[in-house]
């Protein structure tokens, strides 16, 4: 009996085999493995060539797997299903998560919830990143992001609606101290009108004032949407800003909403992880306890 696997193709080449079966499109396939998408051409060709067989059709939109390719990519997919559970039993149970978030996100939604999570799960080891970047998620470790947009945000990614955007207009009580709050567009004008990267002000001022002319007021600009409700909190001018975000300052009397207009925008904020065959209980547990907030917003 011979020793060792001789008929045995690298594994890389048949880990990058399972992975453009599964999506028979090689950029897709590179997007999942981090790699380039001549790196994964490569692989392919050169696993054709040691069996010396052609496991996929090269169509004029994407590929499609030959007959011989269709069986080997069930037996390779059941194979490295193996390897890795085996792999797993080896391990301890991983309980720690990385999630990216958006700073604004993690200042005013996230981090006043951390504690009620710690409390209900003290083995699970949460990692916050705060970026306004959509992290690369196998390059920077992340398992989860939370992301303000519209789907797509990339291929090879999973997205769930985690919470629709509702904005509202905000200030400190102090700032209508011997003046009323506003009650029409002129009125308005007299506060200075904080904005965020998002510049949302046109388009409430349109939904709240359907004939308004230009804006006079004066402006104060900031990248991040927590830095305009601070400079709202410290009595500089009106913010416009997520009524999940503002929440909890409403309750406390740090601000009040001036109008009773709530904004819907197309936007939202969305869960997006990388499409794998599996999700982890933990990712589960995760993406479960941020939906579960929700209703408290």
């Amino acid at each position: 009996m011979s020793e060792g696997f001789p008929a045995l193709p690298p594994l890389n080449a048949l880990r990058v085999f399972e992975v453009v079966a599964r999506h028979l499109n090689f950029r897709l396939a590179a997007e999942e493995l981090g790699v380039t998408q001549a790196a994964v051409a490569q692989q392919i060709r050169g696993l054709e060539a040691t069996l010396n067989i052609r496991l996929f059709d090269r169509l004029p939109r994407g590929l499609g797997l030959t007959d011989a390719g269709l069986a080997y990519s069930t037996s390779i997919r059941t194979a490295l299903t193996m390897i890795d559970e085996a792999t797993r039993l080896l391990k301890p149970v991983s309980s720690h998560l990385t999630v990216s978030v958006t700073p604004s996100f993690a200042s005013k939604w996230l981090i006043p919830r951390l504690g009620a999570f710690a409390d209900a799960h003290p083995d699970v080891d949460l990692r916050v990143l705060a970026t306004d970047r959509l992290s690369h998620f196998q390059t920077d470790a992340v398992d989860l992001a939370v992301r303000y947009g519209s789907p797509a945000f990339g291929a090879g990614l999973n997205t769930e609606l985690l919470m629709e955007q509702r904005v509202i207009a905000v200030a400190s009580p102090r700032l209508f101290d011997g003046r009323p709050r506003p009650t029409s567009f002129a009125g308005l004008q007299d506060f200075p009108m904080l904005h965020d990267a998002h510049n949302v002000w046109p388009e409430f001022t349109a939904a709240l004032f359907p004939h308004h002319g230009q804006p006079t007021a004066k402006n104060m600009r900031f990248n991040q949407t927590s830095l305009a409700i601070e400079a709202a909190i410290g009595g500089q001018g009106i913010a416009l800003a997520s009524q999940a975000f503002v929440k909890d300052d409403i309750a406390a009397g740090r601000l009040v909403q001036v109008f009773a207009l709530q904004l819907r925008l197309d936007k939202a904020f969305y869960l997006v992880w990388p499409r794998k065959a599996r999700q982890s209980p933990l990712l589960l547990l995760v993406k479960d306890w941020l939906k579960q907030q929700i209703p408290s917003s």
